[in-house]
C-alpha cells in the first residue's frame, strides 16, 4: 500500500509541477516569483497528500 501511494504521490506532484511551470511561463513571472510560487504549490500538494495517507490508512485500519 505504501509502495503504491508512494507512486501515486510522485505522479500528482510531477502533474501539478508541469501545470505550475505551464503557469509560470503564460504568466512571465521572473525567477523569484516563480520559485515562490512552486514552493506554496507544492507545500500545499504535500500537505493534501499526507492528509489523504492518513486518512486511507485510518480507514484501513
Amino acid at each position: 500500500m505504501f509502495i503504491f501511494y508512494l507512486f501515486f504521490a510522485f505522479i500528482i506532484l510531477l502533474i501539478f509541477n508541469t501545470m505550475t511551470y505551464n503557469f509560470c511561463r503564460k504568466m512571465e513571472l521572473n525567477e523569484l516569483k516563480s520559485k515562490r510560487v512552486y514552493k506554496v504549490i507544492n507545500m500545499i500538494m504535500v500537505t493534501m497528500l499526507v492528509c489523504s495517507y492518513l486518512r486511507i490508512l485510518n480507514v484501513a485500519v
